[in-house]
């Protein structure tokens, strides 16, 4: 059964080396996920998974010590998830690599001890009703399950955002985040896929994933960020 959640963005840039110069203008949003992650820690779970968007048709599960890499980001770094930082004479080996969502969540999780780590793509064009189904599944996969939900809101709150400006974005935002600190199922439920898609939010379909998974548990929420840096919705929320 699920017992707690985290939810957090995904941009690369969370990873500092990644940001380079403009890596402090993060700092308190990487401030945000780690205590949203020390919220999950407290819940005494058994099992960790890592949920992401990822152009993938359905879902796809990847485990423990599975490679991500920053190297698309002109970043020679690389990471396991569910491991310790790999030593610098660390090279990457030949096998499936995360996608990019679940490569920061990797790197959020690099000093995680609390319990084995697991990781699930979602893909990006899932209907909701899958979604719900494959949290439930996720739900259900040990005694105590905490999820690790990342995922991105709109790209369209100013001009300079990736998908421009869209006078929707804000508000929809809006709705995301108020359902977020309220760990309200089925508003997040009620996303709609195509909006979500105009407005290039990688979050909904890990969002409706958490509402299927969520649903029952009695999990009360708590919005710990939310901010539109780069014209990009990003949230982190705690469900305990």
């Amino acid at each position: 059964m699920l017992v707690a959640a985290a939810v957090c963005p995904c941009p690369p840039l969370l990873v500092p080396e990644v940001a380079a110069g403009a890596a402090p203008e993060l700092d308190a949003l990487r401030d945000a996920c780690g205590d949203a992650l020390r919220l999950l820690a407290a819940s005494r779970p058994d099992l960790l998974v890592a949920v992401g968007p990822a152009e993938v048709r359905d879902t796809s599960a990847f485990p423990a010590g599975t490679r991500g890499s920053f190297r698309p980001f002109g970043v020679a770094l690389d990471i396991r998830l569910g491991m310790a930082q790999p030593n610098a004479d660390w090279q990457p080996s030949p096998d499936v690599e995360l996608p990019a969502s679940l490569a920061v969540a990797a790197w959020l999780l690099r000093g995680w001890k609390a319990c084995p780590v697991e990781g699930l793509a979602v893909g990006e064009q899932l209907a909701p009703e899958r979604c719900a189904a494959a949290g439930r599944v996720a739900a259900a996969s040990a005694g105590r399950v905490a999820l690790l939900v990342m995922g991105d809101g709109s790209a369209c709150r100013t001009v300079k955002a990736p998908g421009y400006l869209d006078e929707r974005a804000e508000a929809f935002d809006a709705g995301v985040a108020a359902a977020l600190a309220a760990a309200d199922t089925s508003a997040l439920a009620g996303l709609d896929p195509e909006l979500a898609a105009r407005l290039r939010a990688a979050g909904r379909a890990p969002w409706q994933l958490l509402a299927g998974a969520a649903g029952g548990a009695g999990l009360g929420g708590q919005l710990l960020y939310e901010d539109a840096p780069y014209g990009v919705g990003y949230f982190v929320a705690g469900w305990t």
